[in-house]
């Protein structure tokens, strides 16, 4: 019998009074996978995160980690560790002494745990300093350390790299992919879409509490399509050929040149040559993938007449 997924979210709603703050999000975080939860501030992120760690009820809808309810039983979170929001500490004792509090009130054996967490998260020479001499990614580090003395299987991280310097992310980044190559699942909520894009294989993008696309990053930049970056010596007079030639859509002008998307590589062929023949001389014509942060803005940002034609379709498809 398969085990069953890590995370496994089905109809999950939050509200509170007229506001819901969850709206009947399903999310499903696989073995192994390191997944990014990305959303505008307000989403639902954090509550989310909240309801699937069992620190708040769900107003419906289920969760199961590992198969079992957190708000049934709090041995569903054998295996499960992680923070939401920023982790806490006594800032007068040091960084051993607040994991080894932490190791006492969890107990199975997780004191012995604290010397290789503390090299994992590379604090073992600052581990008895006092925390409030600590930087701001110390106690981000030191908060999973917290999180690996429990010897998880499952780690949710709500916003590791807030706040932290390009150094201090950088650090995070390297810490995060260690962990997944260690075969720890994560499901990592985050601003940062060059930390995303470099450490998740997939993404779960949430707009107004509810998914707007859950799957791989490959997939969705499948969906989404290559653009083109034109520039000519004459970009009014290329516009004019894009504009005529048969399967070139969405033709932009900018001054960085011109920008377009093409039904198959036929018709970007097929515009070269036009382009050839009508004079202006091409000094570049490069396909262009899109970025996670384009796609994210396109998933979550406008409504209505704020958003392009390609964009309401994108949304359309992955809704």
């Amino acid at each position: 019998m398969a085990e069953s997924p890590p995370i496994e979210v089905r109809g999950l709603v939050k509200r509170y009074g007229r506001i819901t703050a969850v709206d009947d999000v399903d999310l499903t975080v696989n073995p192994g996978d390191v997944c990014g939860y990305l959303g505008p501030n307000g989403a639902g992120k954090t509550t989310s995160l909240r309801m699937m760690l069992g620190l708040i009820r769900p107003t419906a809808g289920s969760v199961r980690l590992f198969g079992r309810d957190p708000q049934v039983s709090v041995a569903a979170l054998d295996g499960v560790a992680g923070f939401v929001e920023a982790p806490s500490f006594y800032p007068y004792l040091s960084g051993l002494d607040n994991l080894k509090l932490c190791a006492a009130l969890d107990g199975k054996g997780t004191a012995s745990r604290i010397d290789e967490v503390l090299e994992i998260v590379e604090l073992r020479d600052r581990a008895k300093d006092k925390v409030k001499g600590y930087s701001h990614g110390m106690r981000q580090r030191l908060g999973i350390a917290s999180a690996l003395l429990r010897n998880p299987r499952l780690l949710l991280l709500d916003e590791p790299a807030t706040g932290l310097d390009p150094a201090g992310m950088r650090d995070m980044r390297v810490l995060i992919r260690d962990l997944g190559e260690r075969g720890i699942t994560v499901l990592l909520s985050s601003h940062q879409m060059m930390e995303v894009e470099e450490l998740c294989n997939r993404v779960a993008i949430i707009r107004r509490g509810r998914v707007a696309y859950e799957g791989s990053l490959a997939e969705l930049r499948g969906r989404a399509g290559v653009s083109y970056r034109l520039r000519t010596t004459v970009d009014e007079r290329a516009k004019d050929v894009c504009l005529a030639q048969p399967g070139i859509e969405e033709v932009v002008t900018s001054d960085a040149g011109l920008t377009f998307k093409a039904a198959d590589e036929s018709a970007v062929a097929a515009l070269s040559v036009a382009l050839a023949e009508s004079g202006p001389p091409v000094l570049e014509l490069t396909p262009q993938q899109a970025t996670l942060e384009d796609l994210f803005f396109q998933l979550t940002e406008g409504d209505g007449h704020q958003r392009s034609a390609r964009t309401k379709q994108l949304v359309e498809e992955l809704a």
